[in-house]
């Protein structure tokens, strides 16, 4: 099985959010829409092992 580039893409998280928030809100989401009205490439991922959203960023090459 082949790999693509993207597999290989390094993240940065910006901020990790409960998954057990109230009904009705969607603070990762909200965090990460607030970043890319001011230009930052950011997504929502949900991380199974610590029941946790996280906001990421693709990690700049150093």
């Amino acid at each position: 099985m082949a790999h693509t580039a993207a597999s290989h893409v390094r993240r940065r998280i910006l901020a990790r959010f409960p998954a057990g928030g109230p009904r009705g809100s969607w603070p990762a989401d909200e965090f990460a829409a607030a970043r890319r009205e001011e230009g930052v490439e950011a997504e929502t991922v949900y991380d199974y092992p610590s029941d946790d959203f996280l906001v990421v960023v693709k990690a700049v090459a150093s």
